[in-house]
């Protein structure tokens, strides 16, 4: 804790580092800031199931068995960690869908989350059977507590419909040459919506459900939306969609759940629209193609993707249409850090996210290096709320499928340097918002290197790629003279050497460092 009060008072003290300072509240009301804070690339965000967020699995066995007096999480129990999320430096929450879930063809004891049985009705799992509110009201109540604590809240907006949902309202549904419902991808859990009649227009009885959706949301304070799979709706959809909730709040995110690197529908015959067309339509954001970067052995795809990104957003911006991306390293669809590379390659993300110019995204247990390693995964179980008796889970991923522990493990490092990095990106926020990056050629191939500068500050940033080897590497700095800079290595372990024009370092396997320079100002004009 010494080291991290240090390098705040360091952080504090820097020339362009001084913290953003907003008006969220407006004589105790809260004023929606969300689109504008996405648009800054100052979110923050922490995904999390309200279903484990805090759930209480007394005998450590990994499944919350209510049936022996253990509690799942409910909107109530919720409130109790939002202190911790702030004190992380988090400032927005994504919940994953908090609608009731399907229990016929279902997968998992409790139903996927994403399996939507109602657009109109909160999901009766998170009510908290030991008050007298609804669930409604607990919702709204998690919400506000949120909203105090400068919290933002978007919710999630599934793209399909359980078996449950088309038995009961099939005329919202597409069928296929056999005239059964479909099967998007491989989820059997639910059907895809009949978006769009036979002549192309569209479903008007869909339309209306998500009208409804997107009126409960907004009755509840949420300030977003995450649509999921936004690649599945046609532009005229969203277009109108998104026009008509922004018609009632201007700051109203929209986050699509797609990338660049996505091309094909999810089901022959379904509709498929390019994130690019989806942001046309009013989205404020898209998801980029972060998730692939653990793959990426050189650096020329991750500096590829970046350009896309700014290039992206300048053309937007030109129209006045301000657009970002999150940073999908590692989504709830998507293994572990800790497991794809440990302790490493997880503080590589954290700090990725800190100093590049994208809104930061994690997945709760994230912070504490949880590998979701299930004890009962895949067995079958005692007790279910659905026709599945199987623990379904994806393993190394998080469970959105069962009544599971909360995310956890103990990792206090990790925490540690995922506050401290949070921290940095709030009040970097200028360099982040209005610097330019550029990508720096190393001597190593595994080693990249990006800078972002604004006026006489910039951030550096060296990471070794190779989560194996160790690499020895020099930078060229064009212009860089070490008496003329404050240089400040921020997040390091090994220590870089600076002689003018370059900075040479020995990097461990998966290190990342961060080192902030600023041009004396007696020297800034030189």
């Amino acid at each position: 804790m010494k080291k991290l009060l240090i390098k705040l008072s360091l952080l504090s003290a820097f020339a362009f580092a001084s913290a953003p300072s907003y008006a969220y509240m407006n004589n105790g009301v809260w004023i929606n800031d969300m689109k504008s804070l996405f648009a800054r690339n100052q979110a923050i965000i922490m995904a999390i199931n309200i279903r484990t967020f805090n759930a209480n699995d007394k005998d450590k066995n990994d499944i919350v068995e209510i049936e022996k007096g253990e509690t799942p999480g409910y909107f109530t129990n919720a409130i109790n960690r939002l202190d911790e999320l702030q004190k992380m430096n988090i400032n927005t929450v994504h919940l994953l869908p908090i609608t009731p879930v399907g229990k016929v063809k279902a997968t998992g004891t409790a139903g996927s989350l994403y399996a939507i049985s109602s657009f109109t009705q909160l999901n009766p799992q998170l009510d908290d059977p030991s008050n007298n509110l609804t669930v409604s009201q607990e919702a709204k109540k998690f919400i506000d507590e949120c909203h105090k604590r400068n919290i933002r809240v978007i919710v999630d907006l599934p793209s399909c419909g359980s078996y449950d949902m088309y038995l009961a309202r099939p005329n919202l549904f597409a069928k296929g040459k056999d005239g059964q419902p479909v099967v998007p991808a491989d989820w059997t859990d639910v059907r895809l919506f009949k978006v769009q009649n036979e002549d192309g227009s569209l479903n008007d009885e869909l339309f209306v459900e998500y009208k409804k959706y997107v009126d409960m949301m907004q009755k509840l304070g949420v300030d977003g939306i995450r649509a999921d799979v936004a690649t599945s709706k046609p532009f005229e959809f969203w277009q109108k969609l998104i026009s008509y909730a922004k018609g009632k709040d201007k700051q109203f995110l929209f986050l699509a759940e797609a990338s660049e690197s996505w091309n094909e529908p999810v089901a022959e015959g379904a509709p498929f629209t390019p994130y690019y067309k989806l942001l046309e339509a009013g989205f404020d954001g898209w998801y980029g193609s972060f998730m692939n970067f653990k793959d990426w052995k050189t650096s020329d795809k991750f500096e590829k993707e970046i350009g896309l990104v700014e290039s992206v957003k300048k053309e937007f911006a030109a129209k006045n249409q301000p657009k970002s991306v999150i940073g999908s390293f590692a989504t709830h669809d998507e293994l572990s850090p800790i497991i794809t590379g440990g302790m490493p390659f997880s503080e590589m993300i954290i700090w990725l996210q800190a100093t590049l110019p994208i809104n930061s995204y994690f997945v709760d247990g994230f912070q504490t290096g949880d590998s979701y390693q299930y004890q009962y995964a895949n067995q079958k179980a005692d007790k279910t709320y659905t026709d599945d008796d199987y623990y379904y889970v994806h393993k190394g991923k998080f469970d959105i499928f069962n009544y599971s522990r909360k995310p956890g493990m103990k990792n206090d490092d990790l925490v540690q340097d995922f506050t401290l990095a949070n921290k940095f990106k709030l009040m970097s926020t200028e360099i982040l918002n209005k610097g330019q990056i550029k990508f720096l050629k190393t001597s190593n191939e595994n080693v990249f290197a990006y800078e972002l500068k604004y006026n006489a500050s910039s951030i550096l940033v060296i990471l070794n790629k190779d989560l194996v080897y160790p690499s020895s590497v020099e930078v060229p700095l064009k212009g860089f003279v070490p008496d003329k800079y404050m240089v400040i290595p921020f997040k390091i372990d090994s220590e870089p050497k600076f002689k003018k024009g370059k900075v040479s370092i020995d990097l461990k396997p998966g290190e990342i460092s961060v080192i902030l320079m600023s041009k004396h100002s007696d020297s800034s004009n030189k």
